[in-house]
């Protein structure tokens, strides 16, 4: 509850001090908060860690302090991956910037006609597994790609690397302009024409400063998921090495654990500085617009709208084709000699161990995260809204909750790998189950949960608790009668993101799969390293099958809660 009173009567102990009596709603928020904190601590704290811990030791587990960093250091093909990932990730970032910004300017600050349609197409990467656009790529310019003799050479290396994240990235960056854009004051443009300020002056003494902390949180986190992602550099870069792939090579290719960890330390720093910028410009951006802002309307201007209509036509374009060349490499007979269509690639028994049953894996385990997920998020950014103020629990947690994501999903994995192998963990068991993916599924994508929680939930008056406490309801029928109801919408978007993402990743889940839980992206992998190319492509798109029919029954179950429990929230 926003201010829980104190209820019942002060006990007088010995020693004369006056202790206050807890309350019972208090007493339960209370235990769900340390319940929660536990249960974060052993699924987030102790695994990162214990990989913190094994960083510092050799192969037989001695301590050997800084000698495996000093190693690192000093070996230049590890070395060179640091650059590596640093520059493709800057290039990348300068790329798309600009590219989601006029998108984003396009469909928030122009009057072109089907904007729904056009943000809905800049979404198709977000649905898709990353490897999806590397897959494409490959049948267009790739050793013998299509397009290949038209440019002299394939596209494997770094500019195959930057051309595929491009298009994974775009639609986060231009997510996240569009929401800076959208918060612009017309008494802003209206003062600025009124002085006659050309066009150009007001978009550089105007625009751009009002969505300056978009722009820069838009960078941040297209360089955080370039320098942090493994599926594309694992398919397209080649011999070109990434410190994404370096951790996959000591782990799987040497089994070196404790190089490993000492890669995955070197990957968190670079997402932990992104992750403290992130914030910052975030924090920045929810204090630019006043209470009193007007809402900025465009105006039809025939120039500026033909530019930005020419500018999302040509990126839609190129975003459908990238898809559409995955799913035509998904139907022909052998790349590239033999072009008829076939449905046998889908036959994936015939390329994979698993079959289908990798994508009836990534179904029970991104349905069973998602559930699951779901009620334990809003649960937690319930207790943590509503809970008692003042209590030295409420920031720990707030901390834990906010760290996975600044924790690539690769340096997650590793540290599970390590952590709930180890002999001695009494919850070893779930090592190599379906339990440990579902686990890691919900603790990858934690944070964006709980801020989607967490925004929802400030939206409803803390008078509802206040009130309840009064009438001495208990204050789980409160939030099971009035705030989940009245928060259903969010719910369901917590609901479909983990969903959806847990079925497209690949870096978290890579080195936790079992012989019976081997997940349809983690097949993506496999099938392309065993050169079944069709193959990989026919799984990939497979899993944009089920992640854009999870969107349409989102879109379906949406428009039903808004009818039966939202309508509050019209006049």
């Amino acid at each position: 509850m926003s201010d829980l009173t104190v209820s019942g009567p002060a006990e007088l102990p010995a020693g004369g001090l006056v202790v206050p009596k807890l309350s019972a709603d208090e007493r339960v928020m209370r235990g769900g908060m340390w319940v929660a904190t536990v249960a974060l601590a052993a699924a987030l704290v102790l695994p990162l860690g214990f990989l913190l811990w094994r960083s510092f030791q050799d192969r037989d587990g001695n301590f050997v302090g800084l000698d495996n960093f000093a190693a690192y250091v000093t070996t230049p093909a590890l070395l060179s991956s640091v650059w590596n990932s640093v520059w493709t990730a800057s290039v990348t970032a300068l790329v798309v910037v600009p590219l989601a910004f006029g998108y984003a300017y396009a469909l928030t600050r122009s009057c072109i006609p089907a904007r729904p349609l056009f943000r809905s197409i800049a979404l198709l990467p977000v649905l898709a597994p990353s490897l999806l656009p590397a897959l494409a790529l490959i049948y267009l310019c790739g050793n013998q790609g299509i397009l290949t003799p038209l440019f002299g050479r394939s596209i494997y290396g770094p500019v195959g690397i930057v051309v595929a994240q491009i298009f994974y990235t775009f639609p986060h960056a231009m997510l996240i302009l569009t929401v800076a854009l959208s918060t612009a004051d017309a008494r802003l443009y209206e003062a600025a024409e009124v002085l006659g300020a050309s066009r150009g002056r007001i978009m550089h003494t105007v625009t751009l400063p009002g969505a300056r902390f978009g722009l820069v949180s838009a960078a941040v986190v297209v360089f955080t998921l370039v320098i942090t992602d493994f599926g594309i550099p694992k398919v397209i870069g080649g011999d070109f090495n990434v410190l994404a792939t370096d951790v996959y090579k000591q782990v799987v290719g040497l089994q070196n654990f404790n190089m490993g960890a000492v890669v995955g330390m070197v990957l968190l720093l670079p997402a932990i500085g992104a992750f403290l910028l992130e914030t910052w410009a975030r924090r920045q951006q929810s204090g630019s617009l006043s209470g009193r802002a007007v809402p900025y309307v465009p105006r039809p201007r025939a120039m500026r709208d033909r530019i930005a209509l020419g500018l999302v036509l040509v990126v839609s374009f190129l975003l459908i084709l990238i898809v559409g060349i995955a799913i035509w490499g998904s139907l022909i007979r052998f790349w590239p000699y033999n072009l008829t269509l076939t449905l046998r690639n889908y036959e994936f028994s015939r390329f994979d161990f698993a079959g289908w049953g990798s994508l009836l894996v990534s179904l029970q385990m991104a349905g069973m995260a998602a559930l699951i997920g779901t009620v334990m998020v809003f649960i937690v950014a319930y207790l943590m809204e509503r809970g008692p103020k003042g209590w030295w629990l409420t920031p720990v947690l707030r901390f834990v909750v906010g760290l996975p994501l600044a924790v690539p999903g690769l340096v997650l994995g590793l540290a599970y790998i390590l952590f709930f192998n180890e002999p001695w963990n009494p919850l070893g068991f779930i090592y190599g189950t379906l339990a440990i993916l579902v686990l890691n599924s919900i603790v990858h994508f934690y944070t964006v949960c709980h801020l989607t929680a967490t925004t929802a939930i400030r939206q409803l008056d803390p008078e509802f608790e206040a009130a309840s406490a009064s009438l001495k309801v208990p204050v789980w029928r409160t939030f099971l009668s009035v705030t989940v109801p009245m928060c259903l919408p969010a719910i369901l978007d917590i609901a479909v993101y983990v969903f959806v993402n847990a079925m497209t990743t690949v870096s978290a889940v890579i080195f936790l799969y079992g012989p019976d839980t081997k997940p349809a992206s983690v097949a993506v992998v496999s099938m392309d390293e065993a050169g079944q190319a069709s193959a990989a492509a026919a799984m990939a798109v497979m899993i944009l099958c089920v992640t854009s029919s999870a969107k349409l029954v989102q879109v379906a179950a949406g428009g039903l809660v808004d009818r039966t429990t939202q309508a509050w929230r019209r006049r």
